[in-house]
């Protein structure tokens, strides 16, 4: 008997962790203001931002977390851990606390990561195991000697663009409108 007791209350647990709305950890007060324009459609608006912006990791191919904004079903759908867009509350949208980039901890598209240091073993003036020049110069040196050590790996800049506030205002007006 305490065995179906138990999993009673795994189930009644796992139901209340699904119905219970998405806590967001933000300031709704920091995000931009929704645009004015009414009328707005995924198609139309939305879709063309998201494809220039998000579409390269969140499109068919490999959509991150599960997430496609190259549909408006796949938007709505959501990640495989939660929903992102609350239609008709745009305060309540993981899309749009993301897309604001409001806290700098949740932010779309990601900070590129930083570059990393030179290879274990690996010297300012190349891997460990090379051979050292000599006295003249040896065979593996430069004609004026030693180089200068080139940067492990510059960094990259990120390919994509973070929307605008005036994008993200047209995003929230977008889902307060229904997210249609």
């Amino acid at each position: 008997m305490k065995h179906v007791s138990f999993a009673t209350a795994l189930a009644l647990a796992a139901f209340s962790s699904v119905a219970a709305p998405v806590e967001l950890p933000h300031d709704p007060s920091k995000l931009p203001a929704a645009a004015a324009q009414t009328g707005l459609t995924f198609d139309k608006d939305i879709h063309p931002m998201f494809d220039a912006a998000c579409v390269r990791c969140h499109g068919e191919q490999r959509p991150k977390a599960g997430f496609r904004v190259d549909t408006l079903e796949g938007v709505l759908k959501g990640s495989r851990d939660h929903p992102e867009v609350v239609p008709g509350h745009s305060d309540k949208s993981r899309l749009v606390f993301a897309v604001a980039e409001i806290d700098g901890k949740i932010y779309m598209p990601p900070k590129p990561r930083p570059p990393r240091g030179p290879a274990p073993g690996a010297t300012a003036n190349g891997p460990a195991n090379s051979a050292a020049p000599n006295a003249a110069g040896g065979a593996n040196a430069p004609a004026g000697g030693t180089p200068p050590a080139a940067p492990a790996h510059p960094p990259q800049a990120h390919p994509w663009k973070p929307l605008t506030p005036a994008q993200v205002g047209l995003v929230r007006a977008w889902i307060d409108q229904g997210a249609k």
